[in-house]
C-alpha cells in the first residue's frame, strides 16, 4: 500500500514537512553550505545570516525577543536544558525544589527523575478528571525552596490547553520561575511569551510543519539573569547556551514553518477545529459507548483522544490498514503499559487499553474524514460483534 492510499491522522506525534519549507530549506543543502561560526569569510557570513533571519521568525511566532531564542536539536533537548539548566544554576542559592505534573510528557518526567537522584526534590502535581490542573493546588505546593514550575501548555496525548498566563502569574507572585514546553500547541494557536510571563518555552519545528532535529528554547531575558547552565559544551555557541555547529537547513526550515503559521494561524485553527468536530459528531451519532478524554473547551484544534467501550485500541487500529492514528505518545509507542496521561485522568486500565489518539492537521480534508468516521464505525461495529 502506497502513502497515498492512507490517511494520516497522527499529527500530534509528527506534521509532513510543508512543501514551501523544504523550497526555503534546500538552498542551504547545496548553494549556501557555510558554516555559521566562521567568521573570515562570505560563506559563513551568508550561513550567519539565514540563522539570524530564521531566529527573527521564530521570535515574532510566540512574541518574544530574538536574542531570546536559542536552537536546539528539538523540545526534549530544550525541556533537558530549562529544567537541568536551571537546577544547576540556582543549587548553591538553596533551592531544590520543582513542580511539575503528572500528565507531563516524558522529556520533563525522566529529566525530573534524574534530577532526584542528584538531590532535588519533585512534586507531580494531580490534574482533574478534565486532564486540568487546579490552580489551588498548584499555590499550596509551593515552599520557600521552590525553584521553577514545569506545566505543558497542549498535552500531546489528550490536547488539553492549560491556563498557561494565570499560571506564570502565580509564579510570578511568588518568585519562582515558570517554564512551559508549547512543542505541541505553537503554531497551531496564539502564544504571547512576553505578555505572558513565561521565562522559559520549548519549541520542535517538525510539530508544526517544518523539519525534524530542530526546535528552540526561548529562555527570558531579565535582570539579574536566569541562571541557566548549559548541558553541551563545546565551543560556546548560541551564547554558550547550546554548543554545536548550527543546522542551517534546518533552522532555515523552522523559521520559515513560523512565519506560515503566523500568517494562517487563526485561519487553520478554525478549519481544524472544524473537521476535529466533524469527526467527533460523525462518531458519537453511529456509536455508543464513546468517551472523549479530556476538556473539550480548553482543547487543541486537532486532537481528539477517545475511548470506545468494549474495544481494545490495538485491535481497533490493526483493523483499519491505511489510517494513520496512534494509542498516545509516539515517545512510548513502545509500551503495552495503560497510558499515564490517561490514567492520570482517572480512566481505568481497561478504559485506557480502549483509546485511540486522532491527530488532525494542515494536510487533511474534510473528504478523509468523512472516511475515517466510516472505518472507525465498522470496525468498532466488527469488533464488539
Amino acid at each position: 500500500m502506497s502513502h497515498r492510499d492512507n490517511i494520516y491522522l497522527d499529527n500530534q506525534a509528527t506534521t509532513a514537512v510543508d512543501p514551501r519549507v523544504m523550497d526555503a530549506m534546500l538552498p542551504y543543502f547545496t548553494e549556501h553550505y557555510g558554516n555559521p561560526a566562521s567568521r573570515n569569510h562570505a560563506f559563513g557570513w551568508e550561513a550567519a545570516d539565514a540563522v539570524e533571519v530564521a531566529r527573527e521568525k521564530v521570535a515574532n511566532l510566540v512574541h518574544c525577543r530574538p536574542g531570546e531564542v536559542i536552537f536546539t536539536s528539538g523540545a526534549t533537548e530544550a525541556d533537558n536544558l530549562a529544567l537541568s539548566g536551571i537546577a544547576a544554576g540556582y543549587r548553591e542559592t538553596g533551592k531544590t525544589h520543582i513542580i511539575t505534573l503528572r500528565t507531563e510528557h516524558k522529556a520533563i518526567l525522566d529529566t525530573c527523575d534524574h534530577l532526584k537522584k542528584e538531590g532535588f526534590h519533585v512534586t507531580c502535581l494531580d490534574v482533574n478528571s478534565d486532564g486540568l490542573l487546579g490552580l489551588d493546588q498548584l499555590t499550596d505546593t509551593i515552599t520557600r525552596k521552590t525553584i521553577l514550575v514545569s506545566v505543558m501548555h497542549g498535552n500531546n496525548e489528550i490536547g488539553v490547553i492549560q491556563p498557561i498566563e494565570k499560571i506564570a502569574g502565580i509564579c510570578a507572585t511568588n518568585r519562582i520561575l515558570f517554564h512551559t514546553d508549547a512543542a505541541q500547541s505553537a503554531g497551531k494557536i496564539p502564544i504571547n511569551f512576553s505578555h505572558w510571563g513565561i521565562d522559559l518555552l520549548s519549541l520542535s519545528a517538525h510539530k508544526m510543519y517544518g523539519p525534524k532535529g530542530v526546535g528552540a528554547l526561548v529562555i527570558r531575558r531579565k535582570s539579574p539573569p536566569l541562571l541557566v547552565k548549559p548541558i553541551l559544551y563545546g565551543g560556546g555557541h548560541e551564547r554558550g547556551m547550546r554548543s554545536g555547529t548550527l543546522p542551517v537547513p534546518s533552522i532555515v526550515g523552522f523559521g520559515k514553518a513560523c512565519e506560515l503559521s503566523m500568517k494562517t494561524v487563526e485561519e487553520e485553527s478554525a478549519r481544524i477545529t472544524g473537521l476535529r468536530n466533524l469527526l467527533l459528531k460523525g462518531l458519537t451519532n453511529e456509536l455508543t459507548g464513546v468517551t472523549v478524554n479530556g476538556s473539550m473547551e480548553f482543547r487543541l484544534p486537532g486532537n481528539l483522544n477517545l475511548s470506545f467501550a468494549g474495544i481494545n485500541s490495538e485491535a481497533l487500529i490493526m483493523g483499519m490498514p491505511g489510517i494513520a492514528v496512534s494509542t498516545g505518545s509516539a515517545c512510548k509507542s513502545s509500551s503495552s503499559a495503560p497510558s499515564y496521561v490517561l490514567k492520570a485522568l482517572g480512566r481505568s486500565d481497561e478504559e485506557a487499553h480502549a483509546s485511540i489518539r486522532l491527530g488532525i492537521g494542515r494536510f487533511n480534508t474534510e473528504a478523509e474524514i468523512s472516511v475515517v468516521i466510516r472505518r472507525i464505525v465498522e470496525t468498532v461495529t466488527r469488533l464488539r460483534r
